[in-house]
């Protein structure tokens, strides 16, 4: 290209992203929209995992226990990697479990026979509290893992906050 003809190309055009200001012949930014969350009854905090959780039966709690106990166990053969009982257990509950995964009590010794999961025992001491036991047989050899489900004062989910296994 020779000098005159870089002297009369028009540079492109660029937009600026942002305007400061709003000027005048240019439409209107678009902001969301901002609606008061519903709540129910007047004055009342909205609650949105309240309407959704009813309150745990016996049956319930049962199956809840029951299934923590099977990815429990899970965790503590090496089936399952640990971490994905991170977000259902408190910190306390989560060292437990990890010093528990380190030792290894539950992990079987050369050839694994398969585990199989006894009988769960759940005791409620409290209306928010679950105390659970369940034995886990590796062909001859047997073990037994205790552990407490609590209840979370504001979400309502379930958390286990201690852990044994021997």
């Amino acid at each position: 290209m020779t000098e005159q003809h870089l002297a009369t190309a028009t540079a492109p055009r660029i937009r600026p992203l942002v305007h400061a200001v709003h000027a005048p012949g240019r439409p209107q930014p678009r902001r969301p929209v901002r609606h008061p969350h519903p709540t129910g009854v007047t004055g009342a905090a909205r609650r949105p995992r309240a309407a959704c959780t009813p309150a745990p039966s016996s049956t319930d709690r049962r199956d809840l226990a029951a299934r923590f106990a099977h990815r429990l166990v899970e965790v503590l053969t090496g089936v399952r990697p640990v971490g994905q009982l991170q977000r259902h257990t408190t910190l306390h509950g989560y060292q437990q479990l990890t010093a528990l995964v380190r030792t290894g009590p539950l992990r079987p010794r050369g050839r694994a026979p398969r585990m199989r999961l006894g009988r769960v025992y759940d005791s409620a001491p409290a209306p928010d509290a679950l105390e659970v036991c369940v034995r886990v047989e590796f062909g001859p050899r047997h073990h037994m893992v205790a552990f407490r489900l609590e209840q979370h004062h504001r979400t309502a989910q379930w958390q286990c906050t201690a852990v044994e296994a021997h």
